[in-house]
């Protein structure tokens, strides 16, 4: 009986299967995405302006990411430039310890003595890894003291897998990223534009002045053979593979791509390129605002300036599909109409909302380019002074523009 019942279930599946099969499929995607990196165990590629994900794959894996690290290395010391801790023509000391990392070096002895631009070129080009602890020496004092500023930057961008137990990416247990958050952390050095002159280098020299210069060769050989490429680094140990976290432009648009996990050396350029290939055919960027354009003015309450003027730190825009209509994309600024002083550089004074279809897809904090202090009694003052006596003028000038008209009137 049990058998009979079974036979007439099965055959009613089979029949409904084969007279409505697509309500069997209804919840599958329409489209399967094709693999782009199919050698990578792990891939993704991103728009650097908008962050939105074109390809991925396996992206939140955590893996080791060899010398990939040395994108958040080189972050940390791209920040403290700009915040002038350290000056390019700074020079850095290189310890015992710096001196003895194996691997990919620029061959450092201890006591030399090498600009930060030097050092950072080293990281750069030839992945030093022990420019990379001289300069975590040089910033927080220690390696220890750096990977720690590694990953409390790490949980700023909000990167979940990614953990730093070391400054250049050498293995260790519990070093680990994923293409997502590498790509990550690729936009935000992206945003230091100085990196890629160091990224996009073929080659250079070090220690040019001496009896014994260093030819460097830069281990991405997309930079030269890729157009557009200009960054940014990458990674092989026997445990992670061959790694690269790359990024090109083309006119206005940028894109990052991160591969891990690769067979060979060319089977990571080669994926990588036709990650590229791929964005570059099928997408294009409309800008909303270009680096440097004016976006706002806010007036300052009470500070030691009268105004903030808001422009747009790096280019905003929308990844579109090529031939799609920008018809539909609006835009709106929100900026508060008056702050009172002080202001903190960097504190969020608008925001910047852009729409599809009447739809918000992306909200943009605006940032206080500057610190605006509070005025001093004297500056309160003069502008009072000031502005009596814009008054007073106007009244003078009001009154003495009456007195003509009715002169003129009586003169009829």
């Amino acid at each position: 009986m049990y058998r009979k019942h079974l036979i007439y279930f099965l055959s009613t599946v089979l029949i409904i299967s084969l007279i409505f099969p697509t309500q069997l499929i209804a919840n599958e995607p329409e489209e399967q995405q094709i693999d782009l990196a199919p050698s990578s165990h792990s891939a993704i590629l991103i728009d650097a302006d908008t962050g939105t994900i074109i390809f991925e794959k396996n992206a939140h894996d955590r893996l080791p990411p060899a010398s990939i690290t040395k994108v958040m290395t080189m972050l940390l010391i791209m920040e403290a430039l700009d915040s002038g801790k350290i000056q390019k023509d700074e020079m850095v000391r290189t310890s015992e310890y710096a001196a003895s990392m194996g691997g990919s070096q620029i061959f450092l002895e201890e006591g030399e003595e090498m600009s930060v631009e030097d050092m950072l070129k080293g990281i750069a080009m030839a992945s030093g890894n022990d420019a990379s602890v001289a300069m975590a020496e040089k910033i927080a004092g220690s390696e220890e003291m750096f990977v720690q500023m590694m990953n409390d930057r790490a949980k700023a961008l909000g990167l979940e897998n990614t953990h730093f137990e070391n400054s250049n990416g050498l293995p260790s247990s519990e070093h680990y990223s994923s293409a997502h958050d590498i790509a990550i952390m690729s936009k935000e050095l992206l945003k230091h534009e100085m990196i890629t002159q160091f990224t996009s280098k073929y080659q250079d020299y070090l220690r040019k002045d001496t009896d014994d210069p260093f030819w460097l060769v830069n281990t991405n050989k997309l930079v030269r053979f890729y157009q557009g490429a200009d960054g940014l680094k990458t990674g092989y140990t026997s445990e992670a593979k061959y790694c690269l976290a790359a990024t090109a432009k083309r006119n206005d648009m940028r894109v990052i791509a991160v591969v891990l996990g690769e067979p060979t050396t060319k089977s990571r350029n080669y994926e990588v390129s036709k990650l590229f290939d791929y964005a570059f055919s099928q997408y294009t960027n409309y800008p909303i605002f270009k680096p440097g354009e004016m976006i706002g003015t806010i007036p300052i309450e009470k500070g030691d300036v009268r105004n903030i003027e808001i422009v747009a730190k790096q280019q905003y825009s929308v990844l579109m599909k090529k031939g799609e209509s920008k018809e539909n994309i609006k835009h709106e600024i929100e900026l508060e109409s008056e702050i009172k002083a002080p202001v903190a550089l960097g504190q969020t004074v608008g925001k910047l909302k852009i729409y599809q279809n009447e739809e918000k897809i992306k909200e943009i904090d605006l940032d206080s380019p500057i610190e605006v202090k509070e005025a001093s009694y004297w500056q309160i003052l003069k502008r009072t002074i000031e502005k009596v006596l814009f008054i007073q003028k106007k009244d003078e000038q009001e009154t003495e523009n009456e007195s003509n008209h009715l002169e003129e009137n009586s003169q009829e």
